[in-house]
């Protein structure tokens, strides 16, 4: 999924499906091969891209999600969609009789599998995020089944050649914007490569590092922060970085000396979030007095984080202060009930495991 958002097309993705849907409409009675491209395109990718704006909470609004995640979600949604069809089609061209229900359930079932790396790779969700959107997706579908008369009415009509071309005579240039997503990525990824050429430009390295942990591909982000480590040794963002995917793998031999380095060149640096990451590291490893000093300090400069409320609770437990534990973890809940609306979705997370804890401690 990766490459295909790094070197993929819209175009070339539209007519793979045009092509496996030929061919499955040649054994197939009654199946349109435009119509495949049509669902995808107008129902269950604007619903995925709901889906992930509700759950996940992406950035900005409908409108601006839709012209930024559209192209690249729909090209990786009609590969995958290429991908699961092909082994059908080969089994309808062999003429499999019974087993091609099985045959059909296994591909559809691949289809979702490829779905969540979608997902999960255009808007770097969680795991279980990525898989609650695609558990979901199939609502649209419903919908789009039960309005199916006159939506196949619509599909045909779309089709129609001299529809496409007063449409394309006429919002060309509307139409041209559709892929603007996937282009902008795909560019900005070529001059951040071409930067990266430069042996003595960290700040490239570091931001293709930033992508590719956006991408939930570590490997590759761990690579490049290093180099941009080996490149300027000040370089702060990249250590802050590798400490934070070191603890989120469980390698905190790993990411100790990363986090002690930010906090030796900045210990105010990303917000004071140092201080946060260094707490909730040491709450794993059970030091609970070195992680209520670290948080100690992170909620005096920041009172209203909830995250930062939490693991202070946390830590607070762990040494048997129960009163002050509920306390904070009482503050963790109210400050996510008073921050702003678009930061809720990411402070929520924190409010519930607050509440759980409060609710083990009643």
């Amino acid at each position: 999924m990766s490459d295909i958002l790094d070197r993929g097309s819209l175009l070339y993705a539209s007519i793979a499906v045009l092509v496996v849907s030929f061919w499955l409409g040649r054994s197939v009675a009654g199946f349109s091969f435009y119509t495949p491209l049509l669902v995808l395109a107008i129902v269950y990718v604007p619903g995925v891209l709901f889906l992930s704006k509700l759950l996940a909470g992406l950035g900005g609004g409908m409108g601006a999600v839709f012209q930024r995640d559209y192209s690249p979600l729909l090209t990786c949604s009609a590969m995958a969609w290429c991908a699961a069809n092909l082994p059908l089609g080969a089994a309808a061209s062999l003429a499999l009789g019974p087993f091609l229900v099985y045959v059909a359930a296994t591909c559809y079932l691949f289809f979702v599998v490829l779905m969540f790396f979608a997902v999960r790779t255009v808007f770097g969700t969680e795991n279980r995020t990525a898989a609650g959107v695609v558990a979901l997706s199939w609502i649209p579908l419903v919908i789009a089944a039960f309005l199916w008369g006159p939506l196949r009415f619509l599909f045909g009509w779309i089709a129609s050649p001299f529809f496409l071309f007063f449409i394309y005579y006429y919002l060309g240039s509307e139409l041209s914007h559709l892929g603007a997503g996937l282009r902008s990525r795909q560019n900005f990824q070529r001059m951040l490569q071409a930067a990266a050429v430069n042996p003595h430009d960290g700040e490239a390295q570091y931001q293709l590092g930033l992508i590719y942990q956006q991408r939930r591909q570590y490997t590759e982000a761990i690579d490049r922060f290093k180099k941009a480590i080996a490149i300027d040794p000040t370089e702060t963002d990249a250590h802050f970085q590798l400490g934070r995917i070191a603890r989120q793998q469980g390698r905190l031999n790993d990411a100790l000396p990363q986090f002690q380095i930010v906090l030796d060149q900045d210990d105010h640096h990303s917000q004071s979030e140092i201080l946060r990451e260094l707490g909730a590291m040491y709450i794993s490893v059970r030091q609970f007095e070195d992680a209520r000093g670290m948080l100690a300090d992170y909620t005096g400069r920041r009172p209203y984080d909830p995250e930062g409320l939490y693991y202070y609770g946390e830590a607070m437990a762990g040494l048997g202060r129960k009163q002050e534990a509920l306390e904070l973890y009482q503050r963790a809940v109210e400050a996510d009930r008073t921050a702003p609306r678009y930061r809720r979705r990411i402070t929520a997370r924190w409010s519930r495991l607050a509440q759980k804890a409060l609710a083990r401690s009643g």
